[in-house]
């Protein structure tokens, strides 16, 4: 059996046992993770059930790509921009703290990516809808994602698929390359995954499956990112209670 049609099984029994008659809500980002999640969602519930959501802040300079992707696939889409969102809130920590939050990096990147997640709830809320994780193995094992933001959400199809994995299921499918084969970049630094990363997809995807990387230099950054980033993966610390 193709790994597509094993994820599209297992969407089908997660819905089946976890809200029956359900609608998924997914973020459109324009990029191969939404993309190749909302393909198989459409595959396993019909394309009626599936609800695609477009969150640009402010103008997204390749937000067409959202559109189309969503024409493709023949899947119902609603567009909310998030920009007043993120300047009231960052307006009323700075009032809060007396800073100017967006200064911060730190701050900057993993607000939107928040909110966003927020919207995508919302949407869920009002349309009995269960909301997708779109990340993948890749970005998870680097930490590559935002706690609450991005790495949220109710189920999650392809977490345990490196990015090289996840454009084979796109092939599978039968995606047109340029839905899946597209620069991957978080949208706001104007560059790409892998230049602020320091290390190529292919040479990550490589080094977790196999252990094997002959840049040593990226070893150790990955080793790194994958240890620091450990709080992302494992569940939440707690007292267990004696």
């Amino acid at each position: 059996m193709k790994e597509s049609e094993k994820v599209i099984n297992w969407i089908r029994q997660y819905f089946e046992e976890n809200g029956k008659g359900c609608n998924a809500v997914i973020g459109i980002s324009g990029g191969c993770d939404s993309t190749v999640n909302a393909a198989l969602l459409a595959k396993a519930l019909g394309k009626e059930r599936v609800i695609g959501v477009l969150l640009p802040e402010g103008v997204q300079d390749d937000i067409q790509d959202s559109y189309d992707i969503c024409n493709y696939l023949g899947i119902r889409y609603v567009e909310i921009n998030i920009k007043d969102a993120v300047d009231g809130l960052s307006k009323e920590v700075g009032k809060a703290l007396n800073v100017n939050p967006n200064e911060y990096d730190i701050y900057k990147t993993n607000t939107p990516a928040r909110i966003r997640m927020t919207a995508l709830y919302g949407v869920s809320a009002l349309n009995n809808g269960r909301v997708v994780n779109t990340c993948n193995l890749s970005e998870d094992y680097v930490g590559y994602n935002t706690k609450f933001g991005d790495s949220a959400g109710d189920f999650s199809p392809l977490c345990m698929y490196t990015k090289t994995e996840v454009k084979e299921i796109a092939k599978e499918l039968g995606l047109p390359e340029k839905y899946y084969n597209k620069i991957p970049t978080d949208g706001m630094s104007g560059k790409s995954d892998e230049e602020k990363l320091g290390f190529s997809y292919d040479e990550l995807d490589v080094y977790i499956r196999t252990g094997k990387i002959d840049n040593l230099a990226a070893k150790e950054k990955i080793d790194r990112l994958h240890q620091i980033n450990m709080h992302k993966l494992l569940p939440m610390p707690h007292y267990e209670k004696k």
